[in-house]
């Protein structure tokens, strides 16, 4: 399989945070996970990112059971840890101190070695008003489109 098919995305994040600093991590996962993963029975759209200790967790994140696992299947909502290096989780964990600012996920794909990722922003949220502004810019550029084609 090619990394290209696997392709599932927080499509709600971009709208719900302003995105700043973009990280690639791996993630640790049991053999019936990954193999649900490929098979594009996995959701991050309720997913969010923390610290336990020193490492980084994501919870929430659904990950469909295999259906040929058997007695060794996992449980679809556990708590799985990210991998990145120790300067990338100072660095995270630093900024996630402030007031306002969290981990995002926006996208799990599989890479060109046949690893699972996940790409991660640290977030601050919007206001109501900001994402009222974004879905103006975005209707106006769409007439904007429209009257293009037209002509």
């Amino acid at each position: 399989m090619s990394g290209s098919s696997i392709n599932i995305k927080n499509k709600k994040a971009k709208f719900e945070y302003h995105l700043e600093d973009e990280y690639v991590a791996g993630i640790q996962l049991t053999g019936s996970e990954i193999k649900s993963i490929r098979n594009n029975k996995a959701s991050i759209a309720e997913a969010y990112c923390v610290f336990v200790e020193d490492e980084l967790f994501i919870r929430n994140m659904h990950i469909a059971e295999y259906d040929n696992a058997s007695y060794y299947n996992h449980k679809p909502r556990r708590d799985r840890k990210l991998l990145l290096n120790r300067q990338e989780l100072n660095k995270l964990f630093r900024k996630v101190q402030t007031k306002g600012n969290s981990i995002v996920p926006t996208h799990l794909f599989i890479n060109d070695k046949g690893l699972a990722k996940l790409r991660i922003y640290l977030a601050s949220g919007k206001k109501l008003h900001d994402k009222r502004h974004d879905l103006k810019q975005k209707d106006a550029k769409r007439e904007m489109d429209r009257a293009m084609k037209v002509r």
